[in-house]
């Protein structure tokens, strides 16, 4: 199983930050851990909170916050939600969601993103 890890630069309304970032395609939704969210943006609580399975059967973590967060993938600027995880093994990991809504694309053969900068453009029509 190949894996793409890149740090990328995130801002938030309290300032910006670089993070190692784990492009995970077998993971639903973006997860950040509480840790890389301070000194970047609030913590949105969510009204119900969510369980998250794990890996090992019959393992749930129990989700209590999400926030909002720009990042920037080869200068391209992007957004999107975050489930703040606690206890996560990895700095931040961008979900098949994020990757979707963006058309990010994964080159395993040479450890590469690739994201097309006109999907980052606001049209007005």
């Amino acid at each position: 199983m190949s894996i793409i890890k890149l740090p990328l630069r995130y801002e938030g309304s309290q300032g910006d930050k670089i993070i190692n970032t784990l492009f995970d395609s077998g993971a639903n939704l973006s997860c950040i851990h509480p840790d890389q969210v301070e000194g970047l943006e609030n913590l949105i609580k969510l009204f119900k909170p969510r369980k998250l399975s794990t890996a090992s059967e019959g393992h749930y973590i129990e989700i209590t916050h999400c926030t909002r967060l720009d990042f920037y993938i080869d200068d391209v600027h992007l957004s999107d939600e975050f489930l703040v995880v606690p206890n996560l093994s990895e700095d931040a990991i961008l979900g098949a969601a994020t990757m979707q809504k963006w058309r990010i694309k994964l080159d395993f053969d040479k450890d590469k993103v690739i994201v097309d900068p006109k999907v980052a453009k606001l049209q007005l029509i």
